[in-house]
């Protein structure tokens, strides 16, 4: 199983959703000064005697009572966009809300509960609860690209109709620097967005850990062979998804006597430099010892679909011998079988990282 795309969505969401860099006053308004706005049009336009005026009714001012921001007042960051991080959703705006509609009522029922988790975990008070419905107390949204601390209070719906599936938020008040403000367009849009994104966005999250924890188990044995390349070079073949295999790879290493210098999961690289373990270490686990000696080494893994290979080369970048590389097979395979040790150790890599 592969979470790249899941990946490369989870990467995309935290990029839109963080500030770009300065003061919150920059990000929201224009850079140049609002002179413009003392402009006045007090010269009359003045024609030739023979001259007869041609006018373009497009370029007309329109009259009228027009109410709306102007100089500081106007906020010129883009339009939040909501996020396509749930496969197949389709994004609807609804006057003030936003209605996200969904494949499948399963799908439907696992974002309904993860948004009540949600709601207990960050200890959201609710003014209304119901089977299909919810309206939340004051929710801190305050951001980097927010001039004043603000909330919002939210009305969350579930949507069945036809067998189509949905959920539909809304902004019921907005507040800023404690002060509530009146709900324009670009607020609802805004605000009903925002809070669409951080329940996608945690759901991806969700959804992703579960498809990990159960790749995992469903691979708790990985089988461990010598093979060969498109070279007819010999090399490792894991008998699993490069992502699986990759998490496991690095609990196991260290347990064989391998300090991991450095890895680029992107590039399969992993550096890494190489102390014999003593005798009682494989005893313990039956098995023989290495055969490479002491030194630097750099495994070399690779994608091949539903399998992994792995390729070792030594310090000076030369594949090491065959039979070196055929002593890696009973180490590899004792320390996957008994994934324990290889994922506490991965695990803990995992937190150190984060």
């Amino acid at each position: 199983m592969k979470f790249s795309h899941q990946l490369v969505l989870s990467s995309l969401a935290v990029l839109v959703l963080s500030a770009c860099s300065g003061d919150p006053a920059s990000r929201r308004q224009a850079k140049d000064d609002f002179k413009y706005l003392d402009t006045k049009l007090d010269q009359q336009w003045v024609l030739q005697a023979d001259a007869q005026p041609q006018f373009y009714p497009q370029y007309n001012i329109p009259q009228g009572d027009f109410k709306g921001a102007t100089g500081r007042d106007v906020d010129i960051r883009p339009p939040q966009e909501v996020l396509e991080l749930i496969p197949g959703a389709r994004v609807e705006r609804s006057d003030n809300s936003v209605i996200l509609w969904l494949v499948s009522k399963d799908e439907l029922d696992k974002i309904w509960g993860m948004i009540h988790t949600t709601i207990s975990d960050k200890k959201i008070k609710l003014r209304q609860d119901t089977p299909t419905s919810i309206e939340t107390d004051w929710v801190d949204l305050s951001a980097q690209d927010e001039s004043f601390p603000i909330a919002a209070r939210y009305k969350i719906d579930r949507i069945e109709q036809n067998n189509r599936y949905a959920f539909q938020v809304t902004l019921v008040q907005f507040r800023e620097n404690n002060k509530e403000l009146d709900l324009t367009p670009e607020i609802e849009d805004r605000y009903s967005s925002n809070m669409v994104n951080n329940i996608t966005n945690q759901y991806d999250k969700q959804v992703t850990e579960e498809a990990r924890i159960r790749a995992l188990e469903l691979l708790n044995k990985i089988p461990v062979t010598m093979g060969k390349d498109r070279s007819g070079l010999p090399v490792i073949i894991a008998r699993a998804p490069y992502d699986v295999m990759w998490s496991k790879f690095a609990g196991v290493l260290p347990l064989m006597g391998f300090t991991v210098d450095d890895k680029n999961q992107s590039q399969g690289t992993v550096e890494t430099k190489y102390e014999a373990l003593d005798d009682e270490v494989w005893s313990e686990i039956n098995i023989r010892p290495l055969s490479i000696k002491d030194g630097k080494y750099t495994f070399l893994v690779g994608d091949l679909d539903n399998r992994t290979s792995i390729n070792v080369t030594d310090s000076k970048g030369k594949p090491i011998p065959e039979s070196d590389m055929e002593s890696f097979i009973p180490a590899l395979q004792a320390y996957l079988d008994n994934n324990s040790k290889a994922s506490q150790v991965a695990e803990q890599e995992k937190k150190d990282n984060e």
